[in-house]
């Protein structure tokens, strides 16, 4: 952890990653293989039990734990070297089944599947959450005005709520691919030194394991890692989605535009040398891990492909990115969620920045109208130069139109905004319907 972890991360999952907790998981694994074997007759009960009680964090040296990992490589072997010393001052014989039978990889990479489940639980409530919010945000705005950007210049006339739906859309679609790969990535990992398995790790021992740590049996995946690496790529899109809406807003609090705000509060978003400013601090946060996330997912894209039963640093390298790229994503969703339920949007604005370019944007109508009687590449050109004329004389498009082109009709209409929406309205109508 580091002085920003506060920054980037959320508070509300600072335990689910701590050294504590990632203990515990480890001991839960080694908890429930020995339950798992003593439920098929191949360890005592009692020994099962005995390994059970002592799997307490509480009587890990968890300091001691870390500055042996690198002897070993791994968490798991000073980890059941302490457990069985732990075990042995209790009852001997009971020290003698601890971790039988299982390899390293199959502690570490269950305990990791355990804590994406849990860290699942809470993405899932903050998506459903950032989803609601949105969904009353576009209800809201389904008719306000505002000028479509392209490439960054003002396009044609759309509505807020047509933009907000699309954020809306982007976390819908998220949470379809999150219920459906977890499907593929809750399983266990338990084949021993090879993924083979052997007298002690069997079939029924797989059951009886998987059952109590309520997952799924799987075959051994230790060096195929695409259940984890999509899992990677999942948060990585997830991450990029908050960005994005994190762009638009950020783009939309520029002072020549000023159609949004972050929502105001005691000390957030100010200068420390300009007093007048209000700044972006929440989006700025976001796009930060949404720049930090691709590399992350680059990293266990690269460690796929693994050499044989078990590599030699592609899978070590899988351990601390996971890490980083679950905690920088959860940040984004919870910041994600407290700009878009606390945002202000200035409707008046967006009406003004409208008519900034002088009915220029009512260009592509303005030539369908005309295409009518002349010809679609006639009108697209006459169109063309009007604008022209109106940029070089600083008049608005309409006074050009109506002296170059009188016998278009209804003119007045085809420089109205709420006319030159296209579907807005009735495309944001159908999707805010689904949500009812």
């Amino acid at each position: 952890m580091s002085l920003y972890s506060e920054t980037f991360y959320t508070n509300e999952l600072t335990d689910l990653f701590s050294d504590q907790e990632a203990v515990a998981k480890l001991l839960r694994v080694e908890a429930s293989l020995a339950n798992a074997q003593a439920e098929v007759g191949i360890i005592p009960q009692t020994a099962a039990k005995i390994i059970s009680d002592c799997c307490r964090v509480d009587a890990i040296d968890t300091i001691s734990l870390k500055n042996e990992v690198v002897l070993g490589g791994n968490v798991a072997i000073p980890l059941v070297r302490q457990l069985t010393k732990v075990i042995k001052n209790r009852d001997f014989e009971a020290s003698k089944y601890v971790h039988l039978g299982a390899t390293s990889q199959d502690i570490i990479d269950t305990a990791t599947i355990l804590t994406i489940k849990e860290y699942v639980i809470w993405l899932e409530n903050k998506l459903n959450s950032l989803e609601k919010v949105l969904v009353s945000m576009t209800k809201t705005h389904v008719k306000t005005l505002m000028i479509g950007r392209t490439l960054l210049q003002q396009a044609k006339p759309l509505t807020f709520g047509i933009k907000t739906a699309g954020w809306l859309q982007s976390i819908s679609r998220t949470k379809s691919r999150l219920s459906e790969i977890k499907k593929r990535l809750y399983c266990i990992q338990l084949g021993g030194a090879v993924g083979s398995g052997n007298a002690n790790i069997t079939e029924a021992v797989q059951e009886a394991f998987a059952k109590n740590l309520k997952l799924e049996v799987s075959f051994p995946w230790q060096s195929q890692r695409d259940s984890l690496s999509e899992f990677a790529a999942f948060l990585g899109v997830l991450s990029g989605s908050l960005g994005k809406i994190a762009k638009d807003i950020s783009l939309l609090m520029q002072t020549e535009i000023g159609e949004v705000f972050e929502g105001a509060a005691e000390g957030k978003g100010g200068s420390s040398t300009m007093p007048h400013k209000r700044n972006p601090v929440g989006c700025a946060l976001v796009l930060s891990n949404a720049t930090r996330t691709p590399g992350l997912v680059s990293t266990m894209l690269s460690a796929l492909p693994q050499e044989h039963e078990r590599s030699a640093g592609l899978w070590h390298s899988e351990w601390e990115t996971l890490a980083q790229l679950m905690n920088l994503t959860a940040g984004s969703l919870e910041k994600s969620v407290d700009v878009i339920t606390n945002l202000e949007v200035n409707k008046e604005r967006m009406l003004q920045n409208i008519e900034i370019t002088k009915g220029l944007i009512y260009a592509e109508i303005v030539s369908l109208q005309l295409s009518k009687s002349i010809g679609k590449m006639p009108a697209h050109e006459a169109v063309k130069k009007a604008c022209k004329q109106a940029i070089s004389e600083g008049k608005h498009l309409k006074q050009i139109i109506i002296e170059t082109h009188p016998e278009i009709d209804n003119i007045d209409e085809l420089f109205q905004p709420e006319n030159a929406i296209g579907n807005s309205i009735k495309w944001v109508e159908k999707i805010i319907n689904n949500y009812s």
